[in-house]
């Protein structure tokens, strides 16, 4: 692959041929041809104005929604961490963070400046950049009704920044999930002011209902299934009968039926077939169809 031998000069680490199980929390999946850490902003847009534009590109976070087939991806998997971990305090009740902050440090650095309304990233894995993506949310709240403007870059290594009405957001989706790709490099949020500590308590009762009801200690990636209108896809996993049966190395957590999680010697083929076989039995008993909200990316091993 000739690509490989002729990479651009980065300031940030380039690894050939290396394994992406350890960049995610389901700890499976084979190797991308190559991961790019980028040191910063202009590091990350030089090496994409540099790279063959016909090398597709993917950036990722903590990998903590992400399922990596077992044959791998195809081209440079970018892994965003130091450099894109800032968090700003903006006045006016804005806060700006990087796409790399983990939502839960999002939740605590607003509530420290007295921003009510970001609590519920408190109750949510992953960082800010997936979430902005997917419009991620839990306990009646989503990224729409906190998001004002986001700034990303193209595969070009241009940056541009859109507004949230641009992102035509709708449940557990945005336009940023269409067409090319587009790597959020950070976003502005808006809450409204409050204590502190009236804040902080509620973020504390939202810890402790997810400590109590989710399977966070597993080798898992968070709610396996978007609910269907009207229903709730932990019901239907439960009623069909797959709360903690195994298949291969997989199963949906016996604490919580939409957990997918890896019980120790699973492969992607493991989780990801179970998911599927779990989907096509609801919609057989049901006629309920169930959507993945995982992303799973990749080729499937020979």
């Amino acid at each position: 692959m000739t690509w490989k031998t002729q990479l651009p000069a980065v300031r940030g680490k380039l690894l050939v041929d290396e394994a992406l199980a350890p960049f995610t929390w389901f700890r499976v999946g084979g190797p991308a041809d190559l991961v790019f850490l980028p040191a910063d902003e202009q590091d990350l847009a030089d090496f994409l104005k540099a790279l063959d534009p016909a090398v597709p590109v993917l950036a990722i976070g903590v990998g903590s929604n992400l399922l990596v087939r077992d044959g791998g991806v195809e081209g440079v998997v970018i892994r965003l961490g130091k450099g894109f971990n800032t968090v700003e305090a903006l006045g006016d009740n804005r806060i700006k963070a990087g796409s790399a902050v983990p939502d839960a440090i999002l939740a605590r650095k607003a509530a420290d400046a007295g921003i009510a309304g970001l609590e519920f990233y408190a109750g949510i894995p992953g960082t800010i950049g997936g979430a902005v993506i997917m419009n991620a949310g839990c306990y009646g709240s989503e990224t729409v009704n906190v998001v004002k403007s986001v700034r990303l870059m193209d595969r070009a290594g241009q940056a541009r920044e859109l507004a949230v009405e641009d992102l035509h957001y709708t449940y557990r989706h945005s336009a940023l999930q269409d067409g090319e790709t587009a790597i959020v490099l950070d976003a502005v949020f808006e809450g409204a002011a409050d204590e502190p500590s009236e804040i902080k308590s509620r973020m504390r009762a939202i810890t402790e209902r997810r400590e109590k009801t989710q399977p966070i200690r597993e080798k898992t990636g968070g709610s396996t299934f978007k609910n269907p209108p009207g229903h709730s896809s932990w019901k239907l996993v439960d009623e069909a009968g797959w709360r903690g049966r195994l298949y291969g190395g997989a199963m949906f957590s016996p604490l919580h039926s939409n957990f997918l999680i890896n019980t120790g010697e699973a492969t992607a083929a493991d989780l990801e077939g179970l998911g599927d076989t779990v989907r096509a039995d609801v919609l057989a008993k049901t006629g309920v169809q169930l959507d993945w909200e995982i992303k799973r990316i990749g080729r499937v091993a020979e």
